[in-house]
């Protein structure tokens, strides 16, 4: 069942034509509500603005070798392995869920767009394999990570519109996975609701932050390299001995060694509600 076509069965009713108008439609979903999204936010004048801004402060020219190794290192970090997040267990949900919906939506599009002809079990395979991640990461994510009500009072059930991408991500893929297995239309007819709800509303949920943050995270390591310090203030070295000299009193209410004071907040897990 696994490594045979979901969607080679399905063109006995629907005609390969209008699926794959479909998947064209979705994707110009997406473009159109991240397109919106960027207008309404002024996502692209802010961060033409502040790189503007931020070239005036800078102290040196970064290169273009060098803007290339900081965007290949934006990518391998805060892209590819999800570095933004510290809790362990967030980033793995994170990745579980990032590389299965890339998996799902490639290999849906594959296998559409290839139902008339010969498909490699390999890819129905990656399909299902690609959904499974996703509801792995991220049931893991609803009702252990985000909802902790011992610490922060959060109840599975509460709802908002800021869970419009989760919500419809894992119905999506749910739905996905139980009408490969039972082959239902009303199973594949809620599919298909929960997908266009998914790209059809870009323009109210987070799936179009997945463009911004990068960008945001580039810009953030040049204004690092060029010494602009993204309108920050440069922070002394505090066991520099001249710094020492000039604030004979760090030891007093900072320790002997000022950059490791100990976890602070993370000491201790919060459990004060």
């Amino acid at each position: 069942m696994i490594t045979s076509n979901p969607f080679a069965e399905l063109s006995a009713f629907i005609a390969p034509g209008v699926m794959q108008a479909y998947v064209v439609l979705m994707i110009l979903l997406v473009i159109g509500g991240t397109l919106l999204d960027v207008k309404h936010k002024k996502s692209a004048q802010y961060f033409f603005e502040k790189g503007k801004s931020l070239k005036k402060l800078a102290k040196r020219e970064v290169g273009g070798a060098e803007k290339m190794s900081i965007a290949v290192s934006t990518l391998a970090n805060e892209v590819l392995a999800s570095g933004e997040f510290e809790n362990p267990d967030r980033r793995k949900s994170h990745l579980l869920m990032m590389y299965g919906f890339v998996t799902f939506v490639v290999t849906t599009a594959i296998l559409i767009f290839g139902v008339e002809g010969e498909t490699s079990s390999f890819v129905p395979l990656l399909w299902h394999l690609g959904a499974l991640m996703v509801c792995i990461g991220g049931y893991w994510f609803w009702f252990k990570i985000r909802v902790d009500v011992r610490s922060e009072g959060h109840q599975w059930y509460d709802v908002h519109l800021s869970d419009l991408f989760i919500v419809s991500l894992l119905l999506t893929t749910t739905l996905a996975l139980v009408w490969s297995l039972l082959g239902s239309m009303l199973i594949f007819a809620l599919f298909i609701a929960a997908a266009t709800t998914l790209f059809g509303t870009v323009y109210w949920s987070k799936l179009a932050h997945m463009f911004f943050k990068p960008a945001a995270a580039f810009q953030k390591k040049v204004a690092k390299a060029d010494g602009s310090m993204d309108k920050l203030p440069e922070l002394p070295e505090l066991t520099d001995p001249i710094v020492k000299e000039r604030y004979p009193d760090i030891p007093t209410y900072m320790g002997e060694t000022p950059p490791y004071m100990g976890l602070g907040i993370k000491r201790e897990a919060p459990t004060h509600y």
